[in-house]
């Protein structure tokens, strides 16, 4: 498989959303929302985009309080956390202030539970006016309306839909290093839209291809490697 980045539609409305932040003009807030079901690529996103322009990539967890967030924040930094809270918070912005940098938050849903956490992300882009990124789930959005002073600052929202059937054709055919014919990515549009099961299939097309010494898959093939597949046999087109 290659080594490549697929820049999907819902990766370049990420891209333009990044950039609107940036040079948002002076007064627009600059905190963005980024969401959807799982599976559709956004950590594989963010991921990508965080290392191309060098920004700050939380990844909350279960029980995240406000001074976890600050901690991780201070590593992130290239710094050693302090002690106290407000030590932390402080150490946080005048690192931003010395260097801005977009921050990423990715399982953003996690911190919804803590409002301190959340409120706490607020306070550091009122600070700093720095961006930061808020990543989640489906019903990221609608969590984050309960925290009104922090919803009003949201001033970008990407939500990653559904792979296209041009979405799901560029995939394979930038990813995929064996030929898989048109009726064979019609078969797998209908077996799956997730992106990490997408790559899934394409390893396995790509196994079975170099085993047999096959220069491409037919539909007829790929269904007999979806019907190996005993993980997805639900979904298996029979």
């Amino acid at each position: 498989m290659r080594h490549k980045f697929v820049k999907t539609k819902n990766v370049k409305n990420l891209i333009t959303m990044m950039n609107n932040l940036q040079n948002r003009p002076e007064g627009v807030p600059g905190m963005g929302l980024v969401f959807g079901e799982p599976g559709l690529g956004k950590t594989y996103a963010i991921t990508w985009w965080a290392l191309q322009n060098d920004a700050v990539l939380i990844r909350s967890t279960n029980l995240m309080s406000a001074r976890w967030l600050l901690e991780e924040l201070v590593h992130e930094l290239g710094e050693i956390p302090y002690t106290k809270y407000s030590d932390l918070f402080n150490q946080v912005i005048d690192q931003l202030i010395k260097r801005p940098r977009i921050i990423i938050v990715d399982e953003t849903d996690y911190l919804t539970i803590d409002s301190r956490a959340v409120e706490t992300l607020r306070d550091i882009h009122d600070r700093t006016d720095v961006p930061i990124v808020l990543v989640g789930m489906g019903t990221a959005e609608r969590r984050l309306q309960r925290y009104k002073h922090l919803y009003d600052r949201i001033s970008e929202i990407v939500k990653f839909e559904p792979f296209s059937k041009q979405d799901l054709h560029q995939i394979i055919d930038e990813l995929s290093e064996v030929e898989i014919t048109d009726c064979a990515k019609k078969l797998m549009q209908i077996h799956t839209n997730r992106f990490r099961q997408i790559v899934k299939i394409i390893n396995k097309v790509e196994q079975l291809a170099k085993s047999n010494g096959l220069s491409s898959i037919d539909e007829i093939t790929l269904k007999e490697v979806l019907r190996n597949d005993t993980d997805n046999d639900e979904n298996i087109e029979k």
